[in-house]
C-alpha cells in the first residue's frame, strides 16, 4: 500500500494545510481562545507527520549506536532502560565520548520531529 496516493505524508498536510489557512483564521474572528487551540492542534498534526516520516529511520539509528555503545543486544526499549540503568549507577559519565556523541545525535533526531524549526 506504500504506493497508493495521497500518502499518509500529504494526507496529514492538506488537513494541517486546511486548518491552518481556512479554519484558524475564522476561528480568530469568531473566538480567539479555539484560534490558539487550533494551532495547537496543527502544530500536533505536523509532529505526527514527521514522526510518522522521520521516526523509524531516527529509532533504527539510534538503536544500531545502543547496541555499539552497550555491546550488547536487545529491543530499543531494553537498551534505553540499560543505558539509563548506568548512567544512574554512575557507570557512565559526561566524560564518556561515545556516550555524549550517542546522546547528541538522539536529541537532534528528536529535534527533527518535534521542532525542525528550532535550531
Amino acid at each position: 500500500m506504500a504506493q497508493d496516493r495521497p500518502t499518509a505524508s500529504e494526507l496529514f498536510n492538506a488537513i494541517a494545510d486546511f486548518l491552518r489557512e481556512e479554519a484558524t483564521p475564522a476561528l480568530d474572528k469568531a473566538d480567539p481562545r479555539l484560534g490558539f487551540q487550533m494551532r495547537v492542534a496543527v502544530n500536533s498534526l505536523a509532529i505526527l507527520e514527521r514522526e510518522g516520516r522521520l521516526g523509524p529511520e531516527a529509532d533504527a539509528r539510534e538503536h544500531v549506536r545502543l547496541k555499539h555503545l552497550l555491546g550488547r543486544d536487545g529491543t530499543l526499549a531494553e537498551l534505553n532502560s540499560e543505558l539509563a540503568r548506568q548512567l544512574r549507577a554512575g557507570e557512565r559519565d559526561e566524560t564518556d565520548g561515545e556516550l555524549m556523541a550517542h546522546l547528541e545525535a538522539t536529541t537532534a533526531d528528536k529535534i527533527a520531529i518535534a521542532n525542525p524549526k528550532w535550531r
